[in-house]
C-alpha cells in the first residue's frame, strides 16, 4: 500500500481527514521513501499536525515496507520522541499484515524497539547519546523547544554541532533524513541548513498565503488548514501574539530584515581587510565584572571600525572581555597598541564625577595615542539608529573571523536581546567616523 492510502486507512480510524497540506507533505515524504530524494525539509505552524504524518504515520509506513531499517527519531526531548514510538509501535501492532515489521516479543521499550526482521524505532531527545546507533532513516521532529532555547546562541551552536557531528554520522550509506518542525529564529536548525545546503528539498508552508509561490497554489492570505483554524481565528491569534512570534511560528519567517533595526542580510562578509583611509576602535564599558554579583554581566567591547576608499564602512575586529578596571584598562592599552597610533580610540564618558575620572585616567594610560571622549547623548535606540541605516543601505561590511556569529546575532536581535554592548561600540565607532567638526574637535592628541 502506497503511503497516501495508508494515512488515510488510519485516520479513518480516528475519525480524521487528510487535508490538501497533509497530501502535499505526504507526496514529498513518499518521494523520500521512493529514493527521489535523500534530504526533506518541512516547516509548517504549530497545530497543523505535522508531526502526526511524518513522525507517526510514515515511519511505520516506511517500517512496514522495509522492516530490515533502522530508524532514529530525535525531538526536542526523549520524552516527545517516546510518545511518537508510542504511536508508531501502536500501528505496527494493529497492522494485520506486519509480518516482518512486527516487533520482536522481548522488546517493551515505547520508544526503542526492533522489529522481527532485524529493524526498529530508536527514540531520543536533542544531543542525547547515541553511540552505537545507525539508521537508514533519521526523523527530525520539533528540535526546539522554547524561545529562550532558540534565542540562544549558544543552544543554537549545540544543536548544529549535534546534529553535523553526532546525528548524521550514524546516517548509514544511501540513508534519508527528515527535519520537519516550526520555525523560530533566523539561525535555527533549519536556518542553518537553509543557509547553506542546497542538497535538500523544502516546503514551507506558512499559516496565511503570502505571494503567487504558494507551494498549495493558494491565493495571498489564504489559511493554511480553514477546517482547523479559518481566517478569524488566525487574525485572533496574530494580534495576540504580536509581529515577532507570528511571523517566525506562523509564517515561517523568524525575524525577517523589514521587522528588525538592523537589516543582517544586507551586510557584506569579506575574505581578507580592505585598505581604510579612516580607522576607529570605539570601546563600550561594562558596569560590572564577572563575578560581581551578576550571573550574566555585560561585556566590555571594543569593535574596530573602518571607512573602505569607496567610503564604505568595514567591521575589522571585535574585542570582547568580562573583567575589572584594572584588567580593562590594560587590555585597552594593549589593543591600541595592536591596532597602531593612526587608529582612534573613542571611550564613552559616563554621567558624573566618576565617569570624567575614567576617561582621565584610560586617556593616561593611553597617552600618545589619538583619543576622543564624550558622553553619551539620546537612548541606545537612537544612537544605533543611523548606523543601522547605514547597513540597510549595503554600506556596512565586516571581515570573516571567529566573532562574526556573536556579533551578527546581537544586532540581529537588538532592541529586544539581552545584550547590546556591540551594539553600543558599533553606534559610537560609526559616530566617531562621520565627517563632522564635532567628531574632528573631540580628538585630543595625547603624546608626550
Amino acid at each position: 500500500m502506497t503511503l497516501l492510502p495508508w494515512a488515510r486507512l488510519v485516520l479513518r480510524e480516528r475519525r480524521q481527514a487528510v487535508a490538501a497540506h497533509h497530501r502535499l507533505l505526504l507526496r514529498e515524504l513518499a518521494d523520500l521513501a521512493g529514493r527521489r530524494s535523500d534530504r526533506l525539509l518541512v516547516t509548517m505552524p504549530p497545530g497543523s499536525a505535522k508531526s502526526s504524518f511524518a513522525s507517526v504515520i510514515f515511519p511505520a509506513w516506511h517500517l512496514l515496507r522495509r522492516p530490515r531499517s533502522r530508524i532514529i527519531a530525535a525531538c526536542h526531548t526523549e520524552q516527545l520522541a517516546a510518545h511518537f514510538g508510542r504511536q508508531v509501535r501502536a500501528l505496527l501492532a494493529a497492522a494485520p499484515d506486519a509480518g516482518d515489521a512486527a516487533i520482536a516479543r522481548d522488546e517493551r521499550a515505547a520508544a526503542r524497539f526492533a522489529t522481527k526482521a532485524g529493524g526498529g524505532y530508536f527514540g531520543v531527545g536533542v544531543r542525547g547519546p547515541l553511540a552505537g546507533r545507525h539508521a537508514d532513516l533519521i526523523v527530525i521532529d520539533d528540535p526546539v523547544k522554547s524561545w529562550a532555547e532558540a534565542d540562544s546562541a549558544a543552544a543554537r551552536d549545540a544543536l548544529w554541532d549535534w546534529f553535523r557531528a553526532d546525528l548524521t554520522t550514524r546516517l548509514s550509506p544511501g540513508g534519508r533524513i527528515v527535519l520537519v518542525m516550526t520555525r523560530w529564529h533566523e539561525d535555527d536548525l533549519a536556518g542553518r541548513i537553509l543557509a547553506g545546503d542546497e542538497g535538500w528539498r523544502r516546503l514551507i508552508l506558512p499559516a496565511l498565503a503570502e505571494d503567487a509561490d504558494d507551494p498549495l497554489h493558494r491565493p495571498p492570505g489564504t489559511p493554511l488548514w480553514p477546517a482547523q483554524e479559518d481566517l478569524t481565528a488566525l487574525k485572533r491569534r496574530r494580534t495576540m501574539l504580536g509581529p515577532r512570534a507570528w511571523s517566525a511560528l506562523y509564517q515561517q519567517r523568524p525575524r525577517s530584515d523589514a521587522e528588525a533595526l538592523f537589516q543582517v542580510g544586507r551586510i557584506t562578509v569579506l575574505e581578507e581587510a580592505p585598505a581604510c583611509r579612516q580607522e576607529v576602535r570605539a570601546w563600550d564599558l561594562a558596569a560590572t565584572a564577572l563575578g560581581g554579583g551578576t550571573r550574566d554581566p555585560d561585556w566590555t567591547v571594543g569593535v574596530k571600525l573602518g571607512r573602505m576608499e569607496d567610503g564604505r564602512l568595514v567591521v575589522l575586529d571585535v574585542q570582547r572581555l568580562r573583567t575589572g578596571p584594572n584588567e580593562v584598562g590594560q587590555a585597552i592599552v594593549q589593543t591600541a597598541r595592536l591596532d597602531g597610533r593612526d587608529v582612534v580610540v573613542g571611550l564613552p564618558q559616563d554621567p558624573g564625577q566618576a565617569g570624567k575620572q575614567q576617561v582621565v585616567w584610560l586617556s593616561g594610560l593611553l597617552a600618545g595615542f589619538r583619543v576622543a571622549a564624550g558622553p553619551e547623548s539620546g537612548s541606545k535606540l537612537t544612537r544605533a539608529t543611523p548606523v543601522a541605516g547605514a547597513v540597510a543601505a549595503g554600506q556596512v561590511a565586516l571581515l570573516r573571523a571567529g566573532w562574526n556569529r556573536a556579533f551578527l546575532d546581537e544586532l540581529r536581535e537588538f532592541p529586544g536581546g539581552r545584550k547590546d554592548d556591540q551594539v553600543d561600540a558599533l553606534a559610537r565607532g560609526f559616530a566617531l567616523l562621520a565627517d563632522t567638526p564635532a567628531r574632528r574637535l573631540a580628538i585630543s592628541f595625547m603624546a608626550r
